[in-house]
């Protein structure tokens, strides 16, 4: 206004009468024009508002601070006004005012930059109009909380439990409904002159992948989550068609590290997380389906001195893959916090499908059949045969005799005068193996009730003659919702598993393993000359009569026979009340229980155990939990601040039997009972009947202001039984916070660069255990019997310390999440470095106090690293070509910070003169083993030393070799569709980190390595690099050739040859999957029963890029149950497979 009057006093001198027409038709038209100016400025001023129970001057108090608009009011009006509460984004001033003023008796209009509210003229009211409906989603199952608001007003209401909603709102046509769901897709919904409005949503599925199930099965948003998790959907881990589901997680989860035992079907597998936390423990994650955890044991035997037996399986490869919904893999001690004692190494949450509104019957039937052969064969060579020093030799069991090309006839073993070639033995003996699998699913929901049900059988015939595995998966499960609003929930699930195995391979140092059988013997011997493996008598034929030999692998098959057999119950129940639309109560109740058979039956007439023999053994296992959890949930507390607050309590009670016994030597031949012992007094009997329960209780804060800046704090108590009642009770909190740096530009009314759509940091830290194994503590009493076979009681071994406490570990973590191009690209990085306290370790004792040892604390264990994942949509059309690429790495320092006073190295696993260990200050899995002696210093330093023969000097000390941890983890994930053809695959990469052959060095000892002859022939050499002693004190250059034999007799002899010469780097590239689908267009089953029909072909391990072993996978280790993944000795191959799949709906 001050511009207007300066305009009038300006024209004041001038009197003329036209003049003064000018003046005041200047002076009309500047108003105007300032008054539409100001007007259109306030149009398109955008504020963002989120006021609740707040006064009008509060308002116009904001709306000033962010648009420098200027109120001009009567107070007294103002103050009658009453409470305003309004939620408004990126909306004009205009809109808001005339929302706010709507049916009041004030009004307001723009003059210049001022917005004057005044009383409204009294004038007759419109009638409202009030629209009904109901909101459901795609299934039909009502959708509670469901945002309606008038678009373009802050005018909206709620759904409630049953998904109901009514709405008042004015009486014009025009108006538009916008619906919106966590998780959905926006819907728009033109009133007109409807006044029911019933909407089912879409799920949006970019929205869905930022909802997660965390901790305790609770849903959250994962924006607001300060710590790394990952999820992977159900249909990630089917399309891998891996019989074993944890085999399904290699090169997908950044930091996730999965070692395979490779022994044919239904071997074991085991995972770890973020690095190895325990020296003692298994450092698997917990396995929790549907909030009850599952025992995930590793069935790999391997004892101090390298023997191994059979594999028995793992845990998690009993589920069926058909039945999960979805993985998600809780990395961090903040993310697992509230398992307390059993989250030492992370938590992996597994939730199994409840059923869906489906089109048409809703039954799924898949069929497939999969091809198996050997992925890697050692490397052997092709040209020499039986005997040494180039003389056949029919008793040798080695391949330094003479060429193999036909031209020299010897006396075969049994006798027959045969010409001398070499055979392939690994092809000629293994099988390609065969699996077929077939499922049929059902699932359907109406009215909020649910059904899911399937049936899924698999027959396995791995590559190892005689070796089968069968599997049946049943599932049941039911959820319902009832009562009153349906605030009652019941949701209960039943999970039948059968596995039924035989002949599974049997490895390690072991005169029955037949891979270790087959690859060493001689070259010149044909396996298939074996096959029949019984002489007139009954008694085994093998070539071999010397001492010790190794079992005919055909007669194995047949007169070495183990069967097992595993009974499985996973159940759940669980009953949930809303109390309010803020307040929800859950009881909880679940089981795991298996039982478990073996025998094992020895023919008579065999070459190690020529009487038979005959053992069985069982196993019971149950884990029982019972769990409540209430749950608070309010946003919009005060102002912006919301909240949600869960508390809850579980009791666990685990039990473990085992009773085994073994006959020894069978008094009458080939009769399998325990009666049958030719021996009484050498009979064996083990019993084990371990128990230990634990009590818990715990609880969860987490808070949000203005839904950008979140704060989770945690806390768990546990009450140990394993422990002494004295230090049983262990406290585990966590603390975690995320802001959302792309909402909260937007919230202060900013704007983020137009290239990136999302913007997250967070940090956390949290404490976690590792309990201790019962009966480890205590000392215990041990039942045995004397040399007469009186029963006999000794005290045990293990000296009790009630100071004992469980494992402590303490975690931090550090990340940030970025999106650019609407979502295209991502970037997750995480920082994350982790201390293993406390470690329980047995401590070595005199024995002459009466005990061999003592558990102890003692040590400090880290692990720290950075992991890295970018995704992104490379190409994007729902008609043509569509490429999305993922890209996971982690980098992980796993060191040694500290053991115990005086002891600065600790045994992982020890076999002969190799070792792997643990030492202060350095890293976890240090492989120390002999080397050739080498020149220290002077001009030859470095160079070998050796003899006077000029063969290598061997060291007497153990040296450090490598460690067998990888520096680096990759995985890279391409999937492509056309039209209705889809197209992936993987490839993933361990770099670094060392592994050391046994195989490989027996395979030179016995001069079948490929290696042992160059250029097709073995002429003698001169060791390389190396020198001699001259007698003085120094040394000379070597020039004394050897033989290949003499010098592999060197570094491969003893039992595993020198540590130096057969270490390998463990790196290794693989194309590990490859899928490619096709989808029946839907129009072409419109006439039939049929909803969709998809046909796929997956292949497994498909191409090894990189490795540096021969011949040997490096995922090829001795035992799953050992910390020691540096060693293999015997394993079984990794197999190639290709899966061909058919999926119909019904």
């Amino acid at each position: 206004m001050k511009k207007i009057w300066f305009l009038l006093k300006f024209f004041e001198p001038k009197r003329c009468k036209i003049w003064n027409v000018m003046k005041w038709c200047v002076i009309f038209t500047v108003f105007l024009s300032f008054s539409v100016s100001a007007e259109i400025a306030a149009q398109q001023e955008k504020v963002n508002l989120n006021l609740s129970k707040a006064n009008l001057q509060t308002l116009f108090q904001e709306i000033q601070r962010q648009t420098g608009l200027y109120f001009v009011y009567n107070e007294e009006l103002c103050n009658t006004f009453g409470e305003v509460n309004v939620n408004a984004k990126s909306l004009s001033v205009k809109q808001v005012l005339d929302d706010i003023f709507r049916d009041k008796e004030l009004t307001y209009y723009f003059e210049d930059k001022i917005i004057v509210v005044k009383a409204a003229l009294p004038q007759a009211k419109e009638e409202q109009r009030k629209i009904t409906g109901k909101v459901m989603d795609a299934e039909g199952s009502p959708l509670p909380g469901v945002g309606i608001v008038i678009e373009g007003t802050t005018m909206g209401v709620s759904t409630d439990v049953d998904g109901k909603y009514t709405l008042e709102c004015p009486p014009t046509k025009d108006l538009v409904l916008v619906f919106s769901f966590v998780g959905m897709k926006l819907h728009r919904e033109v009133v007109g002159n409807k006044t029911v409005i019933d909407v089912k949503m879409e799920e949006d599925v970019q929205q869905m992948d930022e909802v997660v199930v965390t901790a305790l099965g609770i849903k959250r948003e994962k924006k607001a989550l300060g710590y790394a998790t990952q999820e992977l959907k159900g249909d990630e881990l089917v399309n891998a068609r891996e019989s074993n589901i944890a085999n399904a997680l290699s090169g997908k989860v950044s930091g996730l590290q999965v070692v395979r035992s490779s022994s044919g079907p239904g071997g074991s597998s085991k995972i770890v997380l973020r690095g190895n936390n325990s020296l003692t423990g298994s450092n698997q994650p917990l396995i929790v389906v549907d909030g009850i955890p599952m025992d995930n044991f590793t069935g790999g035997v391997d004892d101090a001195w390298g023997n191994s037996g059979v594999d028995m399986g793992n845990g998690l490869s009993d589920i069926n893959p058909e039945d999960i919904e979805s993985m998600n893999v809780l990395k961090g001690a903040s993310a697992a916090a509230l398992y307390g004692s059993r989250a030492g190494n992370g938590v992996i949450l597994i939730t199994t499908k409840s059923g869906k509104k489906q089109s048409g019957l809703g039954i799924t039937v898949n069929a497939g059949v999969t091809v198996e052969s050997m992925f890697l064969k050692p490397e052997l060579q092709n040209t020499y045969g039986q005997g040494t020093n180039g003389i056949y030799n029919v008793k040798d069991r080695s391949s330094w005799g003479p060429v193999a090309d036909g031209s020299v006839t010897i006396d075969r073993w049994d006798g027959q005068k045969v010409q001398m070639y070499t055979y392939d033995n690994i092809d000629a003996y293994f099988q390609k193996g065969t699996s077929f699998n077939e499922g049929v699913s059902f699932q359907q929901s109406y009215d909020g009730t649910a059904v899911f049900a399937s049936i899924n059988r698999s027959d396995d015939k791995g590559i190892v003659p005689g070796a089968s595995l069968n599997k049946t998966s049943l599932t049941l499960r039911g959820t319902s919702e009832f009562g009153p609003d349906k605030r009652w929930k019941l949701d209960a699930k039943a999970n039948y598993l059968n596995n039924n195995a035989k002949n599974r391979p049997i490895q390690g140092i072991n005169q029955s393993n037949a891979f270790s059988t087959i690859y060493n013997l001689p070259r010149s011997l044909d396996i298939r000359d074996l096959e029949n493996c019984l002489d007139e008598n009954g008694n085994m034929i093998w070539w071999d009569t010397e001492s010790t030999p190794q079992e005919n692998p055909y007669w194995i098959k047949d007169y070495r026979t183990n069967q097992d057999s595993r009974n499985r119950l996973l159940g759940t129940i669980s009953l949930s009340y809303k109390i309010t639309d803020w307040w929800n109560l859950e009881l909880k109740g679940g089981t795991d229980y298996y039982t478990t058979t073996t025998t094992n039956k020895v023919y008579s007439g065999g070459n190690v155990n020529p009487k038979g023999r005959y053992s069985e053994k069982s196993e019971t296992f149950y884990e029982n939990n019972y769990s409540f959890l209430t749950t608070f949930k309010k946003d919009n507390l005060f102002s912006k601040f919301g909240g949600f607050v869960t508390v809850g309590g579980n009791l666990m009670m685990q039990r473990r039997k085992k009773l085994e016994a073994g006959t020894g030597d069978l008094l009458i031949p080939n009769l399998f009972a325990m009666s049958n012992a030719a021996d009484k007094n050498n009979m064996t009997h083990t019993s084990e009947d371990v128990q230990r329960k634990m009590n818990s209780i715990y609880g969860s804060l987490q808070m949000n202001w203005d839904g950008w800046l979140f704060m989770d704090i945690t806390a768990r108590n546990d009450w140990s039984s394993t422990m002494s009642k004295e230090n049983q009770s262990y406290f585990y909190p966590s603390v975690s916070l995320s802001g959302v740096i792309s909402d909260m530009v937007e919230k202060v009314g900013g704007t983020m660069p137009e290239w990136m759509s999302f913007a997250k940091v967070r940090a956390s830290y949290a404490e976690v255990g590792n309990d201790l194994d019962p009966y480890q503590l205590y000392t215990v009493f041990k039942v045995d019997k004397d040399p007469n076979g009186n029963p006999t009681a000794a005290l045990g071994t293990t000296l009790y310390d009630s100071s004992v406490r469980s494992e402590l570990i303490k975690s931090w973590e550090a990340g940030i999440d970025l999106k650019f191009f609407n979502n295209r690209l991502g970037i997750d990085a995480a920082w994350y470095k982790s201390n293993a306290t406390r470690q329980l370790l047995d401590l070595a004792m005199d024995p002459f106090s009466g005990y061999s040892k003592r558990k102890i604390n003692a040590g400090n264990i880290q692990n720290s690293g950075v992991e890295l994942m970018l995704y992104g949509t490379i190409l994007q059309n729902p008609r043509g070509l569509n490429w999305e690429t993922t890209l996971n790495a982690s980098f992980n320092k796993n060191k040694i910070i500290d053991l115990y006073e005086g002891v600065n190295e600790y045994g992982i696993k020890t076999f002969d003169d190799l070792k792997i260990v643990a030492r202060t200050g350095s890293y976890y899995g240090d492989i120390y083993g002999k080397k050739f002696q080498r020149v220290e210093s002077g001009e030859h330093a470095g160079k070998i030393i050796v003899d006077a023969q000029g063969l290598p000097l061997v060291t007497s000390d153990d040296y450090y070799l490598g460690n067998q941890q990888p520096d680096c983890m990759l995985g890279w994930t391409n999937s492509f569709s056309y039209k209705n053809i889809s197209l992936s695959f993987l490839i993933d990469a361990r770099i670094g980190g060392n592994i050391y052959s046994a195989t490989t060095a027996n395979l030179y000892k016995a001069g079948n390595a490929a290696g042992t002859v160059i250029n097709g022939t073995r002429e003698e050499f001169v060791v390389p690099n190396s020198v001699t002693s001259d007698g003085n004190g120094g040394y000379t250059a070597n020039s004394n050739a050897v033989t290949p034999e003499l010098y592999w007799g060197r570094a491969a002899g003893g039992n595993i040859g020198v540590g130096e010469a057969f270490l390998y780097d463990a790196t290794n590239i693989r194309l590990r999957n490859i899928t490619v689908g096709y989808d029946f267009e839907k129009k072409w089953l419109e006439k039939t029963p049929l909803q969709k029909v998809r046909v796929s072909f997956v292949a497994n391990n498909v191409w090894m890029i990189v490795n540096h072993l021969e011949g040997i996978d490096p995922e090829s280790i001795s035992a799953t149950n050992s910390n020691a993944t540096g060693f293999e000795n015997g394993a079984a191959p990794t197999s190639r497979s290709f899966t061909f799949n058919v999926t119909v709906g019904f």
